[in-house]
């Protein structure tokens, strides 16, 4: 909990401050006071970091304490301490508007913690029904509708490319479907598709042992959309989103998909699978296809923990994008100015689009080894309508050993939460 209040008497801590920190650094300084001194009660005099960067900074300074004391989950359950912080040094007239970046903090942080306990979780405490369950108690109260569609459902409307992934499983697939509305006087509708893979072992492609292990969090992607949604919700944000979240797990069965298998995707496209480790873009292109044809959402981002190759082209700190054009770069570029999180546009050409064309049907899902974060997210534009898109690829991100920032701490970081609620904002 971290409060403004005239006088404190907590002990006081101090924050290192610098000239000319972008948000990345001071939500850093912050973090770094709270896990170099390991109080848990202090007090902090913001006043001097009101006159260098405004009294907006407060909302970084909060994110960046709170973020660095997320604790890890552990079983048995281990409760865990809050902060409580103080901040003082706030002249009376800029007492309200502190107050206010203060809570956006708070409610920013609080939901990156649960995108973070989420992506933390183990595959047999979330599958994809105890994702529903768990994302729909915690929006209870926002205002935020929620639908779901079941396996009955899904094959009901034709989402054949999520069910041919999820019926693996003898745990069912979802589309979860969160629809948040507060600017009745705007058409533009953003819709944000997460990958919400809860269990991914490759299928008939199997993994190795070793890469196995993160792959009860690939389903970061959904877990950052339910999170952007929450805080925007919370904070009362004018904007129209939907988000979409497909689920389900990925794994190996009598009636399991098959390389070289042919599978019509919502909206009527076939695709060809040529491997069944390449599951995220399948259940991705049917969620996108669902907002742009069912729910007419005017824009479209989708996010996934996707490709390795992102990875050994960006490494642990920085995501790699696709844009439609350079207005949705642009928009992406503005709203991470605001979060703080790293992103790189790769580039688009016919070579890559080339890749995933397939002989025997619309697309394949795979274009192999090389450039495969670019195919990748060429194969989920096929079906976005054609309308503005971006797609965001965070297996690098969203997960570290190792912290890069020294908010985050070891495993899910919650990347992406902060750069969705940012472009929301921008989307009216």
């Amino acid at each position: 909990m971290i409060s403004v209040v005239s006088e404190s008497r907590f002990p006081e801590l101090k924050i290192n401050l610098e000239e000319s920190q972008d948000r990345t650094k001071r939500m850093e300084e912050a973090a770094n006071t709270v896990k170099e001194k390991k109080q848990k009660t202090f007090c902090i005099n913001v006043k001097p970091w009101m006159e260098q960067y405004g009294v907006q900074v407060l909302r970084d300074l909060t994110q960046g304490m709170l973020l660095a004391d997320y604790q890890q989950i552990r079983f048995p359950k281990k409760e865990r301490e809050p902060l409580q912080i103080e901040l003082t040094g706030v002249e009376e007239a800029f007492r309200k508007e502190a107050e206010s970046f203060v809570q956006e903090g708070e409610i920013l942080a609080e939901s990156i913690c649960f995108v973070r306990d989420l992506v933390n979780l183990p595959a047999n405490y979330l599958r994809p029904a105890d994702f529903v369950n768990r994302v729909t108690e915690w929006m209870e109260g926002t205002g935020v509708e929620i639908e779901c569609l079941d396996k009955t459902e899904l094959k009901k409307q034709g989402l054949n490319a999520l069910l041919a992934v999820g019926e693996s499983s003898e745990f069912p697939p979802y589309l979860m479907i969160l629809r948040y509305r507060n600017c009745p006087e705007s058409k533009e509708l953003l819709g944000l598709a997460g990958k919400g893979v809860t269990c991914d072992t490759g299928g008939y492609c199997l993994k190795s042992p070793s890469s196995m292990m993160g792959m009860k969090g690939d389903m970061a992607g959904g877990a950052a959309v339910a999170g952007a949604i929450y805080a925007l919700a919370k904070n009362k944000v004018k904007t129209n989103v939907t988000g979409f979240i497909p689920l389900c797990e990925n794994r190996v069965s009598p009636g399991g998909l098959l390389p070289g298998d042919v599978i019509t995707a919502y909206g009527g496209k076939t695709i060809e699978v040529v491997n069944t480790d390449a599951e995220g873009r399948l259940i991705l292109a049917d969620a996108v296809a669902y907002g742009a044809k069912k729910e007419k959402v005017t824009k479209i981002v989708d996010i996934a923990t996707l490709t390795g190759a992102v990875v050994r082209a960006l490494g642990f700190g920085t995501a790699g994008v696709l844009a439609s054009d350079d207005e949705m770069w642009n928009l992406l570029e503005r709203a991470a100015e605001c979060s703080g999180e790293w992103f790189w546009r790769l580039p688009i050409t016919r070579e890559y689009e080339k890749r995933i064309e397939s002989d025997i049907a619309d697309v394949k899902n795979s274009g192999g080894a090389e450039c495969g974060a670019i195919t990748a997210g060429l194969f989920i534009r096929l079906f976005t309508e054609q309308i503005p898109w971006l797609h965001l690829d965070i297996a690098g991100t969203a997960w570290v050993e190792h912290p890069i920032f020294s908010y985050q701490t070891k495993y899910a970081t919650g990347f992406g939460v902060t750069t969705l609620y940012e472009l929301a904002k921008k989307c009216i």
